[in-house]
């Protein structure tokens, strides 16, 4: 337990003792927003600024009232933006609106189909973004040497798609991700593609420092439900994961031991 409350996740400097992080998008109202998101546990929550009020539109509902900067850490996120140039207006606008706030989570896409990273836009709005002093998250494939190069650049998380955005389909790469995790000295978080809990416990069994998702939980019929459900999924890959897991066996091995016992 002692090895679990020391084991923080440290981006940019700053630790936060979950490892869920969690957008807002796609539930039924900002009730429904505000409790799912508090049933996560999550400290961290990217907010889509080119879909979301965060006080751009005066007149209309504003969603910092039930996401509160002052409980949470916001993460603007540059999610609909397909050219990198979109992508550094929406992050210093996000800039602006929430006075001065540096840490953003980079996505730029290639298609509407996929919503695949495109990278060669991404590595552009990076190299723009770190020069304008922001801290960059950044929404990648599941290439080691694109991985690595953001990271040498200054990105303070890398964050490999599981799989498709909103697919629900898990982890399908994860050789690929324990490539990437094998010399990052970033976190690495999964972004993209969890589905359920257990996909949840998968990522965090294999080594990743966390988790974002939103479909998952938001989509889900019961979605405050299934934000518990993925907390309790994080805690507990995360648990197993510093807990080392037996090695796989060919043959079977007794439970106990036969040294010793009565013929």
């Amino acid at each position: 337990m002692s090895e679990q409350l020391n084991d923080p996740l440290v981006i940019a400097g700053k630790s936060y003792r979950s490892r869920l992080l969690v957008g807002t998008g796609k539930y039924k109202d900002l009730q429904e927003t505000g409790e799912a998101i508090a049933a996560s546990g999550a400290e961290i929550v990217t907010v889509a600024v080119r879909r979301t009020n965060i006080g751009q539109n005066p007149d209309e509902p504003n969603l910092l009232d039930v996401i509160s900067p002052e409980r949470y850490t916001i993460l603007p996120n540059t999610a609909g933006c397909y050219t990198a140039e979109d992508a550094v207006r929406t992050c210093r606008l996000a800039r602006e609106l929430l006075d001065g706030h540096d840490l953003v989570k980079l996505e730029v896409l290639g298609d509407q189909k996929t919503l695949y990273p495109n990278i060669v836009e991404t590595l552009s709005a990076a190299e723009t973004l770190i020069k304008d002093g922001f801290k960059v998250m950044v929404y990648t494939n599941d290439d080691p040497i694109v991985a690595k190069r953001l990271e040498e650049m200054g990105c303070v998380a890398v964050m490999p798609l599981g799989s498709l955005i909103g697919s629900g389909l898990g982890i399908l790469n994860p050789h690929n991700i324990r490539i990437i995790m094998e010399s990052a000295q970033v976190p690495i978080i999964v972004d993209a593609g969890v589905g359920t809990a257990s996909d949840a416990a998968i990522a965090m069994e294999m080594g990743c420092a966390g988790v974002l998702m939103n479909t998952a939980i938001a989509a889900a019929q019961n979605p405050i439900l299934m934000a518990g459900a993925m907390r309790k999924a994080i805690e507990a890959g995360r648990e197993a994961f510093l807990a080392g897991r037996m090695p796989r066996k060919k043959y079977a091995s007794a439970s106990s031991p036969l040294e010793g016992t009565i013929a």
